[in-house]
């Protein structure tokens, strides 16, 4: 099972990236239609490449950075270093880089392109109220990530969501710039849907990539620490001491064990994150099956 969702994990990244070149062009042919210049599709096409490729290898770097993470060694915190580092033995991966957010809302996160370069973090918050064995299913959950190659999804979605909320805000600027008679209606109504529809299909993208892996990594969590009453308490703490974190950012949202940002009816829709108490029950459903 869990090869086989590895090896879809990677089939995933690529059809991401891909599908990020086409949505990259058609957003470019709509920019070279309203502008009446077709070079302007070329430009956006290599824009789109080169930026998938820096994406790839610089991507964690930015979100870790997003996020306000700091590394930290083993004897900044013991606690959560030795966490990691037990189970990363268990698990068989390399020790990945630690980090901690100066934050109370208890939370955590994994990004990296592969387990090799993996960074695992975790607010002041989460330390704070978790137990030794609460912060090792916590972390656990985390490494999932990193074993599944989730984080190699999660963190590509990432960097391409920016740029296309980063597009969309330029398109929606140049419709209030130059001459209205040279303007093409229909490039302009097309400009306004694509400024419009693409940040929400990039949400969408997330949204497609989250739910189903909390899951699976909430059962691998248990998996590797053999307690499912640390993660389900976990779990429950989580939902009690839910709050925003300082730094909210819609395109960080999916790496987070909770929703980091603001919740409202809206972002509730939209939300990456299954409830909490659905991850609960699948766990206490499944509890003697692990």
């Amino acid at each position: 099972m869990m090869q086989k969702q590895i090896a879809a994990n990677k089939r995933h990244t690529v059809a991401i990236m891909a599908g990020f070149v086409l949505v990259i062009a058609a957003i470019g042919a709509a920019f070279a239609f309203w502008l009446n210049n077709w070079s302007t599709l070329i430009y956006f096409g290599g824009i789109a490449l080169a930026y998938t490729l820096f994406q790839y290898f610089a991507a964690s770097s930015i979100a870790v950075a997003m996020t306000g993470a700091k590394e930290i060694q083993k004897s900044d915190n013991p606690r959560l270093w030795n966490a990691v580092e037990n189970l990363t033995i268990t698990a068989g991966l390399p020790m990945p880089k630690v980090c901690i957010i100066e934050d109370p809302a208890p939370n955590a996160f994994a990004t990296g392109r592969d387990p090799e370069h993996a960074v695992v973090a975790a607010t002041t918050g989460l330390l704070d109220i978790m137990d030794n064995k609460e912060l090792s299913a916590v972390m656990a959950h985390e490494l999932s990530h990193v074993k599944n190659y989730d984080i190699r999804v999660s963190t590509i979605v990432f960097g391409l969501v920016c740029l296309i909320g980063f597009l969309s805000d330029i398109g929606l600027r140049m419709l209030w710039i130059g001459d209205d008679d040279d303007r093409s209606p229909v490039g302009l109504i097309v400009m306004i849907i694509t400024a419009i529809f693409a940040p929400l299909a990039a949400s969408l993208a997330q949204l497609a990539v989250s739910r189903q892996r909390e899951y699976l990594a909430d059962a691998g969590a248990v998996n590797l620490t053999r307690y499912p009453e640390g993660m389900v308490a976990a779990l429950k703490k989580l939902d009690t001491h839910a709050r925003p974190m300082h730094r909210q950012n819609s395109a960080t949202e999916a790496m987070f064990i909770n929703n980091p940002l603001k919740k409202n009816k809206i972002s509730k829709l939209f939300s990456t994150h299954p409830p909490i108490e659905e991850r609960i029950k699948r766990i206490e459903d499944a509890k003697y099956s692990f």
